[in-house]
C-alpha cells in the first residue's frame, strides 16, 4: 500500500462526503456514483469506501467529538471543512493505524486544495484540541 493511494482515497472521501452532506442521497449511491464516475485509478479504493461509509455511520458520534472545539453550530460550518474534519476525526477515532500526525497533515492539505482561504487553520485547530483531549 503506498501512501499516495490513501491520500487519493481521502481526496475522493472528501468529494463524496461533501456531496453526501449536500444531496442527502443515500450513502451507497454516492458510493456508486463516485466509484463508476470518478478516475480512480491509483486510488486505495477500500480504504475510501471505508472513509466513506465510517463516517456516514458514525457521523454523530464523530460530530459530538468536533462540537466542542467548533465555536460556532456545526450547521454553519463550511461543507467541505466539515467534511475533512469529519474523515479526519474517523481517521484519528477508529484507525489506530494513522498516526495522529499522518491524519492531521493530511487533513491540512485537504483544506488548503478544497477549502476556503484560512480554512485549513480552522482544520488544524480543531484537530489539534481533539488529539490533546484523546491523549
Amino acid at each position: 500500500m503506498k501512501p499516495s493511494e490513501r491520500r487519493k482515497a481521502r481526496r475522493l472521501a472528501v468529494q463524496a462526503i461533501y456531496s453526501w452532506q449536500l444531496s442527502g442521497n443515500n450513502i451507497a449511491d454516492v458510493e456508486h456514483e463516485f466509484l463508476t464516475e470518478q478516475d480512480v485509478a491509483g486510488v486505495d479504493i477500500a480504504y475510501f469506501r471505508e472513509l466513506l461509509g465510517g463516517v456516514a455511520t458514525k457521523k454523530s458520534q464523530l460530530d459530538e467529538q468536533i462540537a466542542p472545539f467548533v465555536t460556532r453550530p456545526l450547521d454553519e460550518v463550511d461543507p467541505v471543512e466539515k467534511a475533512i474534519v469529519r474523515i479526519a476525526a474517523y481517521e484519528l477515532t477508529f484507525r489506530k493505524d494513522v498516526p495522529y500526525k499522518v491524519a492531521i497533515n493530511e487533513a491540512i492539505e485537504l483544506a488548503k486544495a478544497f477549502g476556503a482561504e484560512d480554512g485549513h487553520k480552522f482544520v488544524n485547530g480543531i484537530l489539534d484540541k481533539l488529539v490533546a483531549r484523546n491523549k
